[in-house]
């Protein structure tokens, strides 16, 4: 069985955020970049299906050579090879067009529920009908069996059971794997994995960018007595307008 994790390379969210250009661009400099976060669930779950079921596991991440870094930790957690498409990613319409390109041939196609920088959640369900595949999100545990797959899905108000056959996309989240940290022999034997750098298909971007802000600073917080009710209630009316 063969399996692709498609993952992001994000700014830790520790990181302190700023913008350069007109507020055009991110300004990276002192930013520490990581795996997005559920892009790590689906590649922990991959490496477990891999030691169970013998599978094969490729990561490709659609990014410049800043991004091999945190490709080549991916390695170092247990995949066997990556891909990176060679292009900066423009949006979820791109991203989703340039993994569409290379996922032919694989069994399972894993990444997360979204990227942890702009969010948008719909790079699966793209990949999905670009590769005419069932795709399922955000997907909290996956087992597999004969060809079959059963997923847990979060829906509002609890989770729904779901079965279907390979192949599929599914975006992932927390529970559906422990996080994995490299050890050394990871780390070691990923210098010598193969990456493999690929020109990206030819897509015109459907989304355009303005520009990006920071939030609003936040406001000094106002302490009310606990046994203040009525002033509580008055500033939540007056101030904080939310009754």
């Amino acid at each position: 069985m063969k399996i692709l994790v498609c993952i992001s390379h994000v700014p830790d969210t520790t990181s302190k955020i700023s913008f350069v250009d007109n507020g055009t661009r991110l300004d990276s400099n002192g930013v520490q970049f990581i795996i997005g976060p559920y892009d790590d669930y689906a590649l922990a779950r991959a490496v477990e299906l891999k030691e169970s079921n013998g599978a094969s596991v490729t990561v490709l991440n659609v990014g410049l050579s800043d991004t091999e870094p945190t490709i080549r930790k991916a390695l170092a957690i247990g995949a066997d090879d990556a891909i990176r498409v060679h292009a900066e990613p423009a949006d979820s319409f791109f991203v989703a067009t340039q993994i569409a390109a290379h996922a032919a041939g694989y069994d399972l196609i894993l990444m997360g529920r979204e990227s942890i920088d702009y969010n948008s959640g719909v790079v699966h369900a793209m990949v999905g009908e670009l590769l005419g595949l069932p795709s399922f999100s955000p997907v909290m545990s996956l087992e597999l069996s004969d060809g079959v797959v059963k997923m847990a899905r979060e829906i509002e108000g609890g989770k729904e059971s779901l079965e279907a056959s390979l192949p599929l996309v599914a975006g992932c989240q927390e529970p559906i794997a422990e996080w994995k940290i490299p050890n050394m022999r990871g780390i070691m034997s990923a210098r010598t994995k193969p990456l493999k750098v690929v020109d990206p298909v030819a897509v015109e971007a459907r989304v355009r960018l303005d520009g990006y802000e920071l939030p609003p600073p936040k406001g000094a917080v106002k302490m009310i007595a606990a046994d203040n009710v009525g002033e509580l209630v008055q500033r939540l009316k007056t101030e904080a307008k939310v009754i």
